[in-house]
């Protein structure tokens, strides 16, 4: 038994484990490597995973770095079962459509470009029709139900609090008489989160596949990160300038509205407009509503009420392309709430562009930014960044919110480790840069005993 990292090892984005026995062989995720040119050759189905044995994908959550290289297997000729909550195979369906459409606008500008130079032109990685074809083979997969997805491996998805039907995935393996039972925790949500449940714990493991994406750091409380919000939004509202979100579609833009309204009601932020310019955002935030089940009790009350929906009807949705260039000519004080979150592509880049070189702007930063991405620059503070092949000077103020995160911070991720330590399982950090993995591993060994390795690309690690 052997597990293999294609993605995610000593880095945060792109998980994919490929698991192996004598007699099956299944995929834990396969996302897209982000920070990287799309067509740099990271973004590619590995030459060491054989799709002709291949018996199965299980998948943890709907984010692109968790599903985005999906179509790329289809594309490849795998045409077995890929096995999900239902909520993650309604949410993959947005981001899978949505990832083929940016590929195709970014590309037509990229290779207008190239034509012009006279360098070849480039493909795209995958299609609609291939995105198409990859749904046709998902298989839902109810929480907490040990599901037989190859010989000899069963497979059990456990609440993972990250985003609606996120899931930590258990996978029980038999061979030779003997049993190993492995967790995949996929992306640790924060508790106390709104909306979601909390992240439920394992008792029992073998071995634990964990994410480290903050293991050297815990996240300012939550009501810091409301105030701090509430400071930003009243000063950016003073100085009439536009408020910019790169968020998420899935998670972080439903988090963020919940957040704001209950700052509306309670009076600390005057009313002011705020556009979600994402249809991908729009349609998640309509998928949240559906799935009800899967709200905790919080915000089962808020919807019982009517409150939840009135909260959402009350931002505006801009779903055209030209609904979204006529933001330009708005003036503020408003809050533009668009895609991508690590601002590798999506409407966000138009409205920074637009907007980054006036001093009454402020870009508020509330998720995690890959190396390599522009959201990792306006983070560590760079004066100039090019967007669209021009450069532009950052004079808008950057704010950076945490608090918002729907990742485990470092106390939680030792807390959500602790029914299982007593066991002593193996542990290996993934998900997570080499300062954050490192930080955690100690953490792990100085309050449980235990040493985490921290596996490299494509090495296996021994089960």
């Amino acid at each position: 038994m052997r597990v293999t990292l294609f993605g995610a090892a000593r880095a945060v984005t792109g998980s994919a484990y490929y698991v192996e026995t004598k007699s099956a062989k299944v995929l834990v995720d396969f996302g897209m490597l982000q920070g990287h040119d799309a067509h740099d050759g990271a973004n590619i189905v590995p030459p060491e995973l054989d799709l002709a044995s291949l018996d199965a994908v299980v998948l943890t959550h709907g984010h692109l770095d968790h599903c985005g290289r999906l179509p790329l297997l289809t594309k490849a000729g795998y045409r077995g079962p890929i096995y999900a909550t239902p909520a993650t195979v309604e949410l993959t369906s947005l981001v899978l459509h949505d990832a083929a459409k940016v590929q195709a606008q970014d590309l037509a500008r990229i290779n207008r470009r190239r034509e012009r130079a006279g360098l070849e032109l480039l493909d795209v990685l995958y299609t609609p029709d291939d995105v198409e074809e990859t749904l046709a083979q998902f298989r839902c997969a109810e929480y907490n139900r040990p599901t037989p997805v190859a010989d000899g491996i069963s497979a059990r998805w456990v609440e993972a609090g990250h985003i609606l039907g996120s899931a930590s995935i258990e996978l029980t393996l038999e061979q030779d008489g003997r049993r190993h039972v492995a967790i995949f925790s996929g992306d640790i949500g924060h508790l106390g989160a709104p909306v979601i449940r909390d992240p439920e714990r394992f008792c029992g493991a073998d071995s634990i596949f964990m994410e480290s994406t903050y293991g050297d750091r815990d996240h300012r409380s939550l009501a810091e990160t409301l105030e701090e919000t509430r400071v930003v939004v009243n000063t950016a509202l003073k100085r009439r300038g536009k408020i910019l979100v790169p968020a998420f579609a899935i998670g972080r833009s439903q988090q963020l509205i919940y957040h704001l309204s209950a700052l509306f009601r309670s009076g600390a932020i005057p009313h002011f407009p705020i556009y979600l310019d994402s249809p991908m955002a729009q349609e998640a935030t309509r998928l949240y509503l559906r799935h009800t089940e899967l709200f905790d009790e919080e915000t089962m009350e808020l919807y019982r009420s009517g409150q939840l929906e009135r909260d959402f009807s009350a931002v505006k949705f801009c779903h055209s392309a030209e609904e979204s260039m006529a933001l330009n000519n708005l003036q503020g004080p408003l809050m533009i709430m668009a895609g991508s979150g690590m601002c590798t592509g999506g409407r966000i880049l138009h409205h920074l562009r637009h907007n980054l070189w006036r001093a009454e702007t402020h870009v508020l930063i509330v998720g995690y930014q890959a190396h390599g991405t522009l959201g990792r620059q306006l983070v560590e503070g760079k004066k100039k960044v090019h967007i669209f092949g021009e450069e532009i000077v950052v004079r808008a103020t950057i704010h950076t919110l945490n608090g918002f995160s729907a990742h485990a911070g470092q106390s939680e991720l030792l807390e959500w480790l602790s029914c299982a330590a007593p066991l002593k399982p193996r542990i290996y950090l993934t998900h997570g840069e080499p300062q954050a993995q490192q930080t955690l591993a100690e953490k792990i060994q100085e309050r449980y005993g235990l040493t985490a390795q921290m596996p490299e690309f494509g090495v296996p690690v021994e089960l």
